[in-house]
C-alpha cells in the first residue's frame, strides 16, 4: 500500500430501495469531482439509510477495490451494466492495486490529507441481493471474499479523485484481511486464530466478539438474516 492513486470518492444519500421501500445508498453513491471533507463521522455529504447498523465510527468509510470488477462482469455474466462503472457496492473510496489480500486490519494511511484506520472487513447483508437481483449475490461476496473494508478516521482532512492512499503504520502484519475473512467464513472453528482474532486491538470490537462468542459456544452464528434473499 505504498502511494496507491485514489480514482474515485463517492457520496450519496439514502433513497428508496428494494420492493419494501426501505432507504439505502447502496445504489445511490456517485463520484465528486471537486475534493471531500473527511470528518469523524464519514465523508461530508455522505449519509447511510440505517445509522444503527451502518454508520458507526468503525464504519465510517467504506472501501471496495476496482480490482474485483473484472472478476465479477465474468461471474455474473450477463452481468448488470452497473459494473461498468464506480459505485456498484455502495462504496465511498474506489483504487486498483489494493485487495484483502495485502491490506492489514489496523493498517493506518493517509487518505488524502485525512489520517484513517481499516477496522474491519464488510460483512454482506441481502441488500446486495436486490442491488444485483441475484438471490445468492451476498453469500457470492462473503464467499469469494471480495468485500472490500471499513475505515475509521483518526485524524479529519481532505480527499478528492487522483489524491493518494500513503501507508503509515502497520501493526498487525500477520493479520491481512483475507486471513481473517478465511477464519470468519471458512475455518469458522479454529481456535487459535479466533484467539488471537478476538485479541485485535486495532479490529471492530463487533468481530472482536463474534470471535469470542465462537470461543465461548464452540459455535457458528447464524448468517442466514444477514445474507438471505430478504428483499430480493
Amino acid at each position: 500500500m505504498t502511494h496507491i492513486r485514489i480514482d474515485a470518492v463517492l457520496t450519496g444519500t439514502p433513497r428508496a430501495f428494494g420492493p419494501r421501500g426501505n432507504p439505502s445508498s447502496i445504489a445511490s453513491r456517485y463520484p465528486r469531482s471537486e475534493p471531500v471533507a473527511v470528518t469523524l463521522e464519514g465523508l461530508a455529504g455522505d449519509q447511510v439509510g440505517d445509522p444503527t447498523v451502518h454508520g458507526d465510527a468503525d464504519k465510517a468509510i467504506h472501501h471496495y477495490p476496482r480490482d474485483h470488477y473484472a472478476a465479477w462482469i465474468t461471474d455474473l455474466a450477463p452481468a448488470p451494466s452497473f459494473l461498468a462503472e464506480v459505485g456498484a457496492f455502495g462504496e465511498n473510496i474506489s483504487t486498483t492495486g489494493l485487495t484483502e489480500a495485502n491490506v492489514c486490519v489496523g493498517d493506518i494511511v493517509r487518505l488524502g490529507t485525512a489520517r484513517v484506520q481499516v477496522s474491519q472487513g464488510r460483512q454482506p447483508c441481502h441488500k446486495l441481493n436486490t442491488r444485483f437481483d441475484r438471490k445468492d449475490m451476498a453469500k457470492r461476496v462473503q464467499d469469494t471474499g471480495r468485500s472490500g473494508w471499513y475505515y475509521r478516521v483518526l485524524e479529519p482532512g481532505l480527499v478528492g479523485p487522483g489524491d493518494r492512499l500513503v501507508l503509515e503504520d502497520r501493526p498487525n502484519p500477520d493479520w491481512s484481511l483475507a486471513r481473517i475473512l478465511h477464519v470468519l467464513y471458512v475455518d469458522t472453528l479454529n481456535r487459535a486464530d479466533l484467539e488471537a482474532i478476538a485479541g485485535l486491538p486495532e479490529l471492530a470490537a463487533g468481530w472482536r466478539k463474534i470471535a469470542a462468542k465462537r470461543l465461548e459456544t464452540n459455535g457458528v452464528e447464524d448468517w442466514s438474516r444477514r445474507i438471505g434473499p430478504v428483499d430480493a
